[in-house]
């Protein structure tokens, strides 16, 4: 197999500190070219479904997939064109919004525990627990020293995830300010499209440069060995798609799913169905 992307999108922290800022978000590595991914995804595909399919009628593990990206980053297009190809049955999607009354009584994993994937499935987190040093960092909606003690409480509690065997693989899809410019222009003209729009969105376009330092700061603080970083470059929709079915499937496959062989009297059986 080629170099693992994994290796080539695995956010690395150099000087002590990782800067978002320096990833391009027109890049493709480990693409040649446009033509090979779209050759590629449909043989991605089918490896995820028969990967996925092994890991369910296993039913000893399971994955999480985290999806953070500004607005427009392609979240909802990566689970449609990438988790869309896998069988729903074994599939847990959940988006988070912002916290209801009920999980405001909770501390901020509560939400995130209850939604966690069970042995076998693939679970997607649409938005996740790091936007409560995302979001919440960038508009002071908390104290600087609660927001402090939340990355050591991340890491600690994904490290719990993991030793319940549970494969976590975080990914930060990265646009460009003038790409996110483009979708949001697109969506305005596209009747189709309008009802993804909100104005708020434009609000949010102010504090861009915050928010690259506050992804910056939790890829630092909270990318690990049981719980890895990965930054897309998404500028490119389809190299976004090819990379995340990639680095999805060269996950599974270290996972290794097989499938169970129970002990089963095949002749006997045969016989039985024959008659």
């Amino acid at each position: 197999m080629p170099k693992q992307i994994r290796d080539l999108l695995r956010a690395e922290v150099s000087d002590g500190r990782f800067r978002l800022a320096e990833v391009d978000p027109a890049a493709t590595p480990g693409l040649k070219s446009h033509k090979r991914a779209l050759k590629d995804l449909p043989k991605h595909q089918a490896q995820l479904f028969e990967l996925q399919e092994k890991l369910y009628a296993e039913h000893k593990r399971a994955l999480l997939l985290v999806l953070q990206g500004m607005d427009t980053s392609g979240k909802d297009g990566t689970i449609t064109h990438v988790i869309g190809h896998l069988n729903p049955q074994g599939v847990k999607i959940t988006g988070f919004k912002q916290p209801t009354p009920e999980e405001k009584r909770h501390g901020f994993l509560w939400r995130i525990r209850r939604n966690l994937p069970p042995s076998g499935d693939v679970g997607i987190f649409n938005r996740s627990h790091y936007e409560d040093v995302l979001v919440v960092r960038v508009h002071d909606l908390a104290p600087l020293s609660v927001i402090e003690r939340r990355y050591d409480l991340i890491n600690r509690f994904e490290k719990q995830v993991a030793s319940q065997r549970i494969k976590i693989v975080k990914v930060c899809l990265h646009i460009s300010y003038d790409e996110q410019r483009n979708r949001l222009m697109d969506r305005l003209k596209d009747p189709s499209k309008r009802w993804k729009f909100n104005e708020h969105d434009i609000d949010e376009r102010a504090y861009w440069d915050d928010y690259q330092s506050a992804y910056s700061l939790a890829i630092t603080r909270c990318s690990t060995l049981y719980a890895p970083w990965y930054v897309v470059p998404s500028n490119d929709k389809t190299y976004r798609n090819w990379a995340v079915a990639r680095i999805l499937m060269e996950t599974l496959q270290e996972i290794d799913p097989n499938y169970p062989q129970p002990k089963l009297n095949i002749p006997r059986l045969l016989k039985r169905l024959r008659a």
